[in-house]
């Protein structure tokens, strides 16, 4: 029987003509299967209210259209209430819009450039909060000032004080020393893709990334960030809205971007990493300390950037949609709005039960097995991690004879993954792990 294979998906994220070895997307649009912009309009009644199950259960099993896939992650992420109404949640935008704004000028206020379509890769002061009068960076923002006053008649202007004349507190200070460090990796962040040829949209990769690290202090800015960025900007046209998109992905990662003097944040989840491994495939772990990657740092990327350089830029979007909606869990909600201002449906929905039926499979599962009585439930991304380990076991007990191999074996499979079959090898684990930790 002639089975329909799909329509490839790379079309919508094009790839530049002289980078020949790029792997190709395994994400296919399949009718039936892919979330389409059709089944998407029909699943929101006529008050804007969105049957979120029915949504996470077509997302599982195909996809998300590319035409629809910014809107649609705002609800994976919790940026709305399933339960919101249309004009909540254009409120809820418009605020947010509008505090992205103030945020955006309060760090343009400090630094001209933030805004103006340009950006730095050279440090603009030292540890000591100096300028560094590096000339390039200087002519930049002297360009974006004199720009500014041209475009500006009248007004308070505070750009002679922006460029370190003044005494810089500790967060200034901190702040503006990672500005250059954003801009080195925003030039290399999926420059394979046409959509960074453009410098306006490497601008603005680089304004939220900047107005984020501003934004959270605590965390700031950490390599990484910019690939887990990325697709926002791509997906969500208007900036304020890949901002906050950013922002509750960043609510969920930012722990792994968390650095003491001591350890990095990631280390904690590498540690859980192991327990997992060692209860569901204790030869392979055995082997691993025996090579001396007990730590299993050769892991570290994988969860610092969600497998984006495992799959190509197509399959790790789909491969992150299916992670979101397996692991949906509609109090996320109401946990994200507390510190802003609420509106009547998420105030009304925060005491009652949630139902099953509004959860993704992997936090069903989680809530059969009393996942949450103690500690959270473990994110689905370290049973992918193990998943993959577990695909890869028979090749490593083999080969691997000291963690160079162990890194060649796991690098080798970059564009080789199948996303679909790394979340079912994911739910498999994660079933076997909960059963086994049940029992012990």
């Amino acid at each position: 029987m002639w089975r329909d294979p799909g329509t490839p998906a790379d079309s919508y994220y094009q790839v530049r003509s002289e980078c020949t070895d790029v792997p190709e997307s395994k994400f296919r649009i399949k009718a039936g299967k892919t979330l389409s912009a059709r089944k998407w309009n029909a699943a929101f009644s006529t008050e804007g209210y969105l049957d979120i199950g029915k949504t996470l259960g077509r997302i599982h099993r195909g996809g998300i259209h590319p035409s629809i896939r910014g809107e649609v992650w705002e609800f994976l992420l919790g940026c709305y209430d399933p339960k919101s109404s249309f004009d909540e949640r254009d409120q809820i935008r418009q605020r947010r819009r509008a505090k992205y704004a103030m945020l955006k000028e309060e760090c343009r206020q400090m630094f001209p450039l933030i805004g103006s379509g340009k950006f730095v890769t050279a440090p603009i002061i030292t540890e000591d909060g100096e300028p560094t009068k590096d000339p390039i960076v200087l002519q930049q923002i002297n360009s974006a000032s004199l720009s500014e006053e041209n475009d500006a008649s009248g007004g308070s202007h505070t750009m002679n004080q922006s460029n370190g004349h003044h005494p810089l507190d500790k967060k200034e200070i901190q702040w503006k020393l990672t500005l250059h460090q954003i801009g080195l990796d925003v030039v290399r962040t999926d420059r394979t893709l046409v959509f960074y040829e453009k410098q306006e949209n490497l601008s603005k990769l680089w304004d939220i990334l900047a107005v984020y690290s501003w934004f959270d202090i605590d965390v700031g800015y950490g390599q990484g960030m910019s690939d887990l960025c990325s697709p926002m900007i791509m997906l969500l046209d208007d900036e304020a809205d890949a901002f906050w998109c950013f922002e509750r992905l960043m609510r969920r990662l930012r722990g792994n971007f968390r650095c003491t003097e001591s350890s990095v944040g990631v280390e904690e989840q590498l540690v859980t990493l192991a327990s997992i491994t060692q209860v569901v495939d204790p030869k392979l772990h055995q082997h691993l300390e025996t090579l001396g990657g007990g730590d299993y740092l050769f892991a570290f990327r994988m969860l610092m950037v969600l497998f984006r350089r495992e799959f190509s830029f197509g399959d790790s979007l789909y491969l992150w949609e299916m992670m979101w909606a397996l692991e949906y869990d509609p109090d996320l909600f109401s946990v994200y709005e507390e510190h802003e201002s609420t509106h009547n449906k998420s105030e009304g929905s925060k005491g009652k039960v949630k139902s099953a039926r509004q959860c993704g499979k992997f936090e069903r599962e989680n809530m059969r097995n009393g996942g949450k009585s103690a500690a959270a439930p473990l994110p689905i991304s370290l049973f992918l991690v193990a998943s993959v380990l577990k695909d890869k076991s028979a090749k490593l007990l083999a080969e691997a004879r000291g963690l160079d191999d162990v890194v060649k074996i796991l690098n080798d499979m970059t564009g080789n993954l199948d996303a679909r079959k790394a979340c079912t090898g994911a739910m498999k684990l994660h079933k076997k792990y909960l059963k086994k930790a049940k029992n012990a």
